[in-house]
């Protein structure tokens, strides 16, 4: 199971996000806010982490 753990305003930043937590060994994943229509590099992004592994995202974040 997934949480939403950060939003991010677009494409580009969400995928900085996750290849940050993924770096340092946190599965990630991506998905756009709205309908799957309006889906684009500029829509915003939620980026999401496994259930319970959110305290680890949080030391990632400390480590910046």
């Amino acid at each position: 199971m997934w949480v939403e753990y950060k939003k991010a305003p677009n494409l580009i930043i969400a995928e900085m996000w996750k290849q940050l937590l993924e770096g340092e060994g946190l599965p990630a994943r991506l998905l756009p806010e709205g309908d799957i229509q309006d889906w684009g590099e500029q829509v915003p992004f939620r980026i999401m982490v496994p259930r319970g592994r959110e305290h680890v995202a949080d030391e990632i974040l400390r480590k910046l």
